[in-house]
């Protein structure tokens, strides 16, 4: 018998479903209704403003090259001139007649609407310019940028024009604007060398511009050409490629590393004329094909409107039918499922996980039983149990894997133990024979390095969680362990142990607290500079013996101090990936195993402190016996 949850559910089902399909119908329909619309608006809205966008673009172009070559000529073509500025009045005045007619304004939006007036306003700036130009009061180069200022006006009308809702369509049309922007600057840059051919002279002003619009020209190019599509862009890659587009990129290249004109301007005359038409007649006839798709798309939208209008109502009616048959029954199997997934996610898997941790034996658990009618709940209560086994699996092949590092690191480790123990008494044997001074300095050296590797092999051995080998019989005093920790370090020259109360450890700890010890004072050598002591004091505290190992180095971060005393509190499994903090790691197994808390601080000079408090229970009356011989 469902809860009442599950009732809930089930009439959940049967209702929630259909509705969401009834508001999901309606937002498709919709959808693809403003697909149609807004396609069928951004057609017009180009046909209206785009296309004598266009024209005036192109018309600028020439106006501003004869304008230069009128500046540079000691004879000006006054007449050419003049029909040029009759041509781009003419573009002026169909522009404004098409982007502020009824028909535009239907469909124009306010940030189209700013764009449209900041091309008006740049073109009611060309009578002035004009004049300039006439009375030979502005230079070339300001002549070339106040045309292109009004170019670039109708540059970023154009991104407000490209609307569609199609995204192919849409970059498809961003690349088009991108070639033409490309076009646009080849103009500019040949009105400067035009300009220049005249005068017989390129100004210094001049080859930095040029030396700023060849690369953008090559960039938009390129952009633009990538963005399109197989079809649209092979014509462009030919006409890239060509070796007309070649020589031109050559003559820029010239210019802008010579920082004059090319020696054969003759050349660029007759690339530019070549290049620029064929670049126009290419990009008119690549946006009438884009205009083409946008057409296609609008039919392909009616058709998909009676499609999903028809399909929609069945879907609706399938939906009740097929929710009423199943609904209750699948609730029911769902909610067994949910129950027994839920158990093994949440007890059984954390429970074996943490078995294998400690190192428990653990046998396979019971599979998913979910007695089911429905094949597709059948395959998903399998699929779950496949993913069930899959983990049990990767956690035992992990633990073992953990076992068998284990295995190795302790048997390199004894082996390498056994090898430093007799070297250590072969070293001792000749320290007695010998009384040469100079030979006696260099056995304690090989003796203090010998000291070393054994603490390495050791660390090896805590690596693989067995007991480091070395043992006291009795205990020992805290002075001889600090000594002894101090004595294992590279740089223990640089160590200076302060006097200690007397205080007893006992035997069974003191080879892994002289390992502990001996790691973090390498650590404050290290990473100190070597001209600065480490200091090591100790005291009897209302807990224990504290042990301090201060360094002046340049200490470390709050948040990674405050994650390695987290570390050092609670030791993550051993990451053969983190060997770096493979002596940190060791501390904190060897704190742990102890009950030894050591805390990280910051030293009032500037480094790290590091504090050892060794509790209580291992600590004796400073009253018993002392030892100081090992067992292995």
């Amino acid at each position: 018998m469902p809860s009442q949850s599950l009732r809930f559910k089930l009439y959940s089902l049967l209702s929630v479903p259909i509705v969401a399909l009834i508001g999901l119908w309606t937002f498709v329909a919709g959808h693809v209704l403003g697909d149609f619309f807004e396609l069928s608006t951004a057609t017009a809205v180009f046909e209206e403003i785009g296309a004598p966008a266009g024209g005036l673009v192109s018309s600028l172009q020439q106006e501003r090259r004869d304008s230069a070559v009128f500046l540079s000529s000691g004879q000006p073509d006054a007449l050419r001139l003049a029909a040029a500025r009759r041509r781009t009045d003419q573009a002026v005045e169909r522009f404004k007649h098409s982007a502020t007619g009824e028909r535009a304004s239907t469909v124009t939006t306010p940030e189209l609407r700013v764009a449209i007036d900041a091309v008006l306003e740049r073109t009611q700036g060309l009578s002035r310019l004009r004049e300039k130009v006439d009375g030979k009061q502005s230079g070339r180069l300001d002549t070339v940028q106040a045309y292109g200022a009004i170019s670039d006006t109708v540059f970023r009308l154009y991104d407000q024009l490209i609307t569609v809702p199609r995204v192919q369509l849409y970059q498809q049309a961003v690349a088009l604007q991108r070639i033409g922007h490309a076009r646009d600057l080849i103009s500019r840059e040949d009105a400067l060398v035009s300009g220049a051919v005249m005068s017989g002279k390129l100004e210094h002003e001049e080859y930095e511009a040029i030396e700023v619009l060849s690369p953008n020209r090559q960039l938009l190019m390129n952009e633009g050409v990538a963005m399109l599509d197989t079809e649209l862009r092979a014509p462009f890659e030919r006409l890239v490629d060509g070796a007309e587009n070649r020589r031109l990129a050559a003559l820029e290249h010239e210019i802008v590393e010579e920082a004059r004109l090319p020696r054969d301007t003759a050349a660029w005359q007759e690339v530019v004329t070549r290049l620029g038409p064929a670049f126009d007649q290419l990009l008119e006839s690549r946006i009438q094909l884009l205009t083409g798709r946008s057409d296609d798309t609008a039919g392909g939208i009616i058709a998909r409107i009676v499609i999903v209008g028809g399909l929609g109502i069945a879907a609706i009616l399938l939906a009740v039918i097929w929710s009423v048959r199943l609904g209750r029954g699948l609730v029911e199997e769902l909610d067994g499922l949910r129950g027994a997934a839920t158990d093994v996610a949440e007890v059984r898997l954390p429970q074996l996980v943490e078995r294998l941790r400690s190192g428990q034996t653990v046998e396979a658990s019971s599979p998913i039983a979910v007695p089911t009618p429905t094949q597709e709940v059948r395959d998903l209560a399998n699929a779950f149990e496949s993913v069930r086994r899959t983990a049990v699996s990767a956690a035992i092949g992990q633990a073992e894997l953990r076992q068998g590092l284990n295995r190795v690191f302790r048997n390199l480790a004894r082996r390498n133990q056994s090898l430093v123990h007799r070297q250590l008494g072969q070293l001792d044997a000749m320290q007695r024979k010998t009384a040469e001074p100079d030979q006696l300095s260099d056995l304690f050296r090989l003796d203090h390095l010998t000291t070393r590797m054994r603490r390495q092999a050791e660390g090896l051995v805590i690596l693989s969680g067995a007991p480091a080998g070395r043992q006291w019989r009795r205990p020992v005093q805290m002075l001889d362990i600090v000594r002894g920790a101090v004595a294992e370090v590279e740089d223990y020259l640089r160590v200076n142990v302060q006097p200690m109360p007397a205080a007893l450890l006992t035997g069974g700890a003191a080879a892994d607290v002289i390992h502990l010890l001996a790691e973090l004072v390498e650590n404050a050598t290290v990473f100190s500079p070597p001209n600065t002591q480490v200091n090591v004091s100790g005291e009897l505290v209302a807990r224990g013996f504290a042990v301090e190992i201060e360094d002046r180095g340049l200490g470390l971060p709050d948040a990674e101090r405050d994650e390695l005393n987290r570390r050092l509190a609670q030791p993550p499994e051993f990451d053969l990936a983190d060997s770096d903090r493979l002596g940190l790691f060791v501390v904190g197994r060897l704190a742990v195993r102890h009950g030894i808390k050591v805390t990280l601080q910051r030293s009032a000079y500037g480094g790290t402190t590091a504090i050892v408090l060794i509790p209580l229970s291992l600590m004796t009356d400073p009253s018993g016996d002392l030892a100081h011989t090992s067992t292995d």
